[in-house]
């Protein structure tokens, strides 16, 4: 069977792309007319000798953000569009690019075809598709509106991949900063100060305290270099290690929440993906309790988790989300007193929503607030580290200018 590279337009109008196996081009042509595509354009591949060299899974290349956004988005509109499930499968299957989300596609078809689920079909993959993913489609498919829901979710990971990013883009500029200012404090106390220190022995003269402080951790620095580096691996694995104990990521995390400038940050951050998703999974007729269950489990702090697990108890309890949510002391009061508003008005997954929007915003501000105010205090910290090395080593040089003279 040859492969043939189409293109076509879906019944709204939208262009589709992707790549067929089939024994003739009138095959590929009937088939996508059967899909309820028109304006085809079929090419054959060029023939010629083809290897696929396929990979362990654990070797396979993960599948992105932004790919499954892509994904949901295309579902969302063939599904929109009339065509059936199967079909939407296996077109989409066939004009992706990621031999591994390609070949979880193509399992989800078949389990699909043999009788599962969009939902169960989809849960059997947990790398790919997480607890909201599955949830959300599985509401979508009772409810029958699966394409709102899918477009919902396509929104939802659009804003947290959005907001990854503003958190990663903040960390980058002081990580290349202090990363610069080891290597070069680095190279000045390895390569640099001894030279300076051979000179100063040969004048035999008595050196100035910071000039022999100076001397003195570079002595240090190169005869125990080796240590200190694996020390820092231990240090970074033994955390590593005390972080994946219960009580260990309890109190990393508890602790990340009260750090004086990430804090706050790190506080907003919870707060706007608490809110976003318990939202979405309203909005889409998941019952709150099971809501809650996916939000804890996916909140990435064990302290909020534990906050949104105790919400729920006292839910179940005959409670509402409002009281329990003040008790724990992690969700600030203006959240608490919105979602007791939503909570009586009904309307609390609009109220979530307003929530998150406003939280994006102040996650916005507070990485910008955070870079201005790195930016200034880590230029000083490099400067008067470097500048204070190099003005320890020419003091001498200035003492004994200054003899000469007299």
């Amino acid at each position: 069977m040859a492969k043939f590279q189409w293109e076509a337009r879906s019944r709204t109008g939208a262009v589709q792309n992707g790549v067929m196996e089939a024994k003739s081009r009138d095959m590929v042509e009937a088939q996508l007319k059967k899909y309820g595509f028109g304006g085809i354009s079929i090419k054959e591949e060029g023939k010629g000798l083809s290897m696929e060299l396929k990979l362990p899974a654990m070797f396979g290349k993960k599948v992105s953000t932004k790919e499954l956004v892509i994904f949901t988005r295309q579902f969302a509109t063939m599904i929109d569009s009339g065509l059936p499930l199967v079909q939407c499968l296996d077109i989409l299957s066939s004009q992706q690019e990621n031999p591994t989300f390609k070949g979880v596609l193509l399992k989800v078809k078949e389990s699909v075809e043999s009788g599962s689920t969009f939902a169960d079909a989809l849960a059997k993959h947990p790398k790919v598709f997480d607890q909201l993913f599955v949830s959300l489609v599985a509401a979508g498919e009772v409810g029958g509106i699966l394409d709102t829901i899918l477009n919902r979710l396509a929104s939802y990971t659009e804003k947290s991949m959005k907001l990854k990013k503003q958190i990663k883009g903040a960390m980058v500029y002081p990580a290349t900063v202090m990363s610069v200012a080891v290597v070069v404090v680095g190279v000045i106390l390895v390569f640099v100060i001894p030279t300076f220190a051979k000179m100063f022995a040969d004048f035999g003269s008595d050196l100035p305290g910071p000039t022999k402080v100076v001397i003195a951790l570079s002595n240090f620095l190169k005869k125990y270099i080796i240590v200190i580096i694996a020390g820092i691996f231990a240090l970074v694995f033994a955390v590593k290690k005390y972080y994946a104990t219960k009580n260990g990521r309890k109190t990393l995390d508890r602790m990340a929440l009260r750090a004086p400038i990430a804090g706050p940050l790190i506080r907003k951050v919870s707060v706007a993906k608490f809110t976003r998703t318990l939202g979405t999974l309203v909005s889409s007729g998941v019952p709150i309790l099971d809501g809650l269950d996916i939000v804890a489990r996916t909140a990435g702090n064990v302290v909020v988790e534990e906050a949104i697990m105790k919400v729920r108890q006292s839910i179940s309890e005959g409670k509402t989300i409002a009281e329990p949510l003040a008790q724990s002391g992690v969700f600030p009061p203006m959240v608490v007193q919105m979602i007791s508003v939503g909570e009586a008005t009904g309307a609390m997954d609009a109220m979530l929503s307003k929530i998150a929007d406003f939280y994006d915003d102040e996650v916005d501000n507070a990485v910008a607030a955070m870079t201005s105010m790195l930016e200034p205090l880590l230029m000083v910290f490099l400067g008067v580290v470097v500048g204070g090395l190099v003005i320890a080593m020419y003091l001498p040089i200035f003492k004994i200018a200054g003899a000469v003279a007299q």
